[in-house]
């Protein structure tokens, strides 16, 4: 499927089930290649090449709990001092970018508490910086590069 975003290289395969899977380069071993990971996939490469996030601050589908329930964050970008600054959320290219699916990674920024919240279908993404002092929202025009993460908070 071809997405928003800069074509890259993968490592892919076809298992014994007859089922694609992607080399996963964070968990280290070949997964299922559902439409949801291939976005994934292809948007934390855009992160690492274009936007010059260095992949060991990279965290992906990492437990969190909301509301006394056990959830999973699809990726979250630590700065360099190990603090979460930006919280991800993958959706299927078939998937439209609703209200739904803002509220839901406002959920799990509850318990984050990131300056910027990121989501995209591979086609549509959404970035967009809360202000930690006075609650207020921005929808950002692009991704902002890793060095201009700490900008806004000083």
């Amino acid at each position: 499927m071809k997405l928003n975003l800069p074509q890259y290289q993968f490592k892919t395969r076809v298992n014994s089930l007859r089922k694609d899977e992607i080399f996963d380069e964070f968990r280290k071993k070949f997964i299922l290649l559902t439409p949801e990971e291939w976005v994934r996939q292809n948007f934390i490469k855009f992160l690492i090449e274009e936007k010059k996030y260095p992949s060991m601050l990279i965290a992906i589908e990492k437990g969190i709990k909301v509301n006394n329930m056990q959830k999973r964050f699809d990726a979250v970008v630590y700065n360099r001092n190990g603090q979460p600054v930006m919280l991800l959320e993958f959706k299927s290219h078939g998937i439209k970018i609703s209200q739904k699916v803002m509220e839901q990674i406002s959920r799990y920024n509850l318990n984050l508490n990131v300056s910027y919240l990121l989501v995209s279908n591979g086609l549509v993404h959404y970035c967009c910086y809360i202000n930690k002092e006075t609650g207020d929202i921005t929808f950002l025009n692009d991704v902002p590069d890793f060095n201009d993460l700490g900008a806004k908070e000083i």
